[in-house]
This record gives structure tokens, sequence and C-alpha cells, in this order.
């Protein structure tokens, strides 16, 4: 290892060291206010003038113990096994056992909480310190009324996030470490609290997920990725240079009526999407517009299927996908290509050089370099574009060759969707929630990487 470089695990290590190395000096070294402050949490607060703090952090403590009395008890020593007593029925009575989904739902709470104290606790010991350090200087600590009046101050940022932070916690980061434990469980169909238990499996899901066979998921999960990637990057690039290309032609010099081909470009992104597919779909249909003019004008002698094929119907949904996507780009697209300098195409001109040799040399790198992170972000988005399959072909057509009645035309978010809904198999659904951010995940960040904005941050400044 070079000089001057410091290995991560090694700084991990001396920062929980110094957490340690604190809480032994200052028991050591502090006096018998903040000793107790050990136990009673802003004990030494208190005593020393500062009540707002200490009543704070007495709550805090008061709301913990009672916390981990009342709910913490009850389902923290069952976490392991996520209840063992069975709901039954004891002459006419339905005696209710234990409860699995809540079990796994408070004990994963009753952990955070305990957490969250334990760094609670940690901040009120430097707390401490901090005091007895101000006054060995002979200092006085600030006042109640500054220290109140410092949350609308100097920790205003403090005050602003408490709330969103919570949220944070409640409705995103709860939730998803919730479903990451269930794709640990044999939670399904079959074990639905409170009448039939689930429990821990370990990595049984994952591996059911990646085995080959009648007995597996495999070739099911790898057919549908496959198409989820392709779907995402026609999905993205069609419309982005489509949308570039519809840009570039209603900007160019000469062409009239430029704000009315905008307009009937833009009335694709009023008009509510779920409206718009729902009604694209019935057209596409056997029964619909497009087959009965076409039978009609004798044209085909029978109905294409446009959705019963399962390549059809996913050309059918990439090219539907371009009606709906081409505006949105044009509008980004239009704006960007206004701030172009005019004095590098004269020099183009000047040079000799083509429309053709301007674009890629001009237009596409400038495009590409301003564009790179919204490129990315449609790229991501598509990977979970529930909307546009949903509602053209709810994953159909159906295969025999595909388990959990995944369909020809399903992305991962749609397999999920029906697996949690339909077949109510959570265990599989969790496992695939977490392969779909593990694909996004690694997907992003390749991408990002490459980005010209990212790799030549000063390319066009």
């Amino acid at each position: 290892m070079g000089k001057g470089k410091t290995d991560p695990a090694a700084k991990r290590g001396n920062a929980v060291g110094n957490v340690f190395r604190t809480i032994g000096v200052t028991f050591k070294e502090g006096d018998w206010k903040t000793r107790i402050s050990y136990i009673i949490l802003g004990f030494g607060e208190l005593l020393r003038g500062q009540w707002l703090k200490g009543i704070a952090l007495m709550l805090c403590e008061v709301g913990f113990i009672a916390y981990i009395l009342k709910v913490g008890k009850k389902y923290l020593p069952k976490f392991t096994t996520l209840g063992t007593e069975v709901t039954k029925k004891v002459s006419r009575k339905t005696v209710y056992g234990d409860n699995s989904f809540l079990i796994l739902l408070f004990g994963l709470l009753s952990i955070f909480v305990i957490i969250f104290f334990i760094v609670l606790w940690y901040v009120n010991i430097e707390e401490n310190r901090a005091e007895e350090e101000i006054l060995k200087e002979g200092k006085k600590l600030p006042s109640n009324k500054k220290v109140l009046l410092s949350l609308f101050d100097s920790n205003f940022d403090k005050t602003l996030l408490a709330i969103p932070v919570i949220g944070v916690f409640v409705f995103t980061v709860l939730p998803i470490v919730f479903m990451i434990c269930v794709a640990f469980t044999n939670y399904d169909k079959n074990h639905q609290a409170p009448t039939n238990l689930f429990t821990w499996v370990g990595f049984e899901n994952f591996k059911n997920l990646v085995t080959f066979g009648s007995s597996g998921f495999g070739t099911t999960f790898f057919k549908v990725l496959g198409w989820t990637l392709v779907w995402a990057f026609f999905a993205t690039f069609i419309d982005y240079f489509l949308g570039l290309a519809v840009a570039m032609l209603i900007n160019k010099k000469g062409i009239k009526f430029k704000k009315l081909w905008r307009t009937i470009l833009v009335v694709t992104i009023a008009v509510p999407q779920f409206v718009s597919l729902l009604y694209v779909m019935k057209m596409f249909a056997n029964d619909g517009l497009i087959n009965g003019y076409l039978l009609k004008w004798g044209w085909i002698k029978q109905a294409i299927p446009f959705w019963t094929n399962p390549m059809l119907a996913r050309i059918t949904i990439i090219v539907i996908n371009i009606w709906i996507g081409i505006p949105y780009m044009m509008l980004i697209a239009t704006g960007l290509l206004m701030n172009i300098p005019e004095d590098l195409y004269e020099s183009a001109r000047i040079d000799g050089a083509n429309g053709l040799q301007m674009f890629k040399s001009i237009t596409l790198p400038y495009m590409l370099f301003v564009t790179g992170p919204f490129l990315l972000t449609q790229f991501t988005g598509n990977l979970n574009n529930f909307n546009v399959i949903y509602l053209l072909t709810q994953g159909q057509p159906q295969s025999m060759k595909l388990v959990e009645k995944a369909g020809s035309t399903d992305l991962l978010v749609t397999w999920l969707y029906k697996m949690t809904v339909n077949n109510t198999n959570y265990r599989m659904a969790a496992v695939i929630g977490i392969m779909v951010f593990a694909v996004t995940a690694v997907v992003s960040l390749v991408v990002y990487n490459m980005l010209p904005s990212v790799r030549d941050e000063e390319g066009f400044q």
C-alpha cells in the first residue's frame, strides 16, 4: 500500500476504536454526574442547569423503556423463529397463536429502536464530556434559552430535517428492510399469518430463483430479465434519437408552423397515459380498429396477432412507446439545441463540413454531454416501467414454459406485481424486488461512470 493512502477497513476500525475509547475515557475521567448519565440519560445535563437537553434525553429513555416493555418484550424473543404457537380451535373457540407478520414487523422496529437508543446514549456521553471541558476552561455553559433558539438558528438544519428523516425511515427504510427480510422466509399463500406461520429459510429462495428445471425459477427469471434489459435499451435510445431528430427537424430554418408541430406532439403528454394506453391496447386487439380496417380493405385475410404473438407483442410495445416518449425528448432537445453556439456551426461550414459531419462532431457530443444524466434516468425508469407494459398487455401472452404466470412481455417489475397480488407468493416477490434493485443499481453505476459529463466535466465549459 502506497504512502498517504489509508485502507477503508482500517479507517472504519479506527472510527469504532475512537468510539469505545471516548466511552472509556469519559467514564474514567468524568465526574459523578457524567457517570450516572451512563445509566440515566440527561442526569448530568440537568444538574449542570441544562434542563432542556436533560429533560429531552430523559424522555427519550423513558419512551425507550416503555416501548421495550410493551412491544419489544413481546416480539423480540420470537424474532429468531417468527413464532411457534399456531392458531387453533379449542371446542368452538378460536385461540389465536403467534402472528409471524407482526413478529417480523415489530421485531425489526424494535431492533431499529434499540440502535437509535444506542446512538442517543453515545450522544449523551459526548454532551457530558463537552460540558465538562467547557466548565474546566472556566467558561459558562450556554443558557437554555440560547439552546432553544439555536434550534431555529445555527441548528435549524437539524430541526428542519427531523420530520423528513423520520418520514423516510418509517415509509422507506423500514419497508425496504422488511421486504429484504421476507426474501429469507417462506411467506407465501400456504404460510399466511395468523392461521399458518412462516419462518426463516435462509438463502433457499435465492437458490430457487437461479435453479433451472420444473421446480426452479431460473428459466423464467433469466428470460424476463433479458426482455427487461432489451426493452429498456430500445425504449430509451430509440425515443432519445428520434426525439432529437424531430427537434432538429422542427428547429431547422425554413420550417413553417413550428408551434403547431410542437403542440401536436405535446398533446400526447397532455392526455393521461392511463387513458391513452388502454385505448391503444383496444385499437390493436384482434377485433380492434387496426385489424378491423385492414380486414375491411382486404389488405389481410386474418387478424394480425399484435397481442397474442410473443415477438410481435414486444415489437408493438416498443413502437407504441415511441409515440409516448418522443414528445418528452423533443421538448428537452429543443431548448438545448438553441443553446449550442452558432459560431461552431459557422466555423464547421467554412471548413467544408456537411450536415452529417456537424451532427456527429458538434450536435451529438453536446447533447450527450448535457443529457447524459437524463438518459441514465430514462433507462433506469424504463427498467421499472410498469404502466406501459401492464396497461397494454398485462404481461401477455402467457407461456407454459414460464412459472408463476409470467408472460412473454412481463418485465421484472410486472412479474413481481403478479406474484404479489395474484399469487400471494410474497417470498419470491421479495427476492425479485431485491434483484430489480441489484440490476438497476449495477446498470446505473456502470453507465454513470461512462457518461461524458462525468468523465470530462470541463469538456464543454
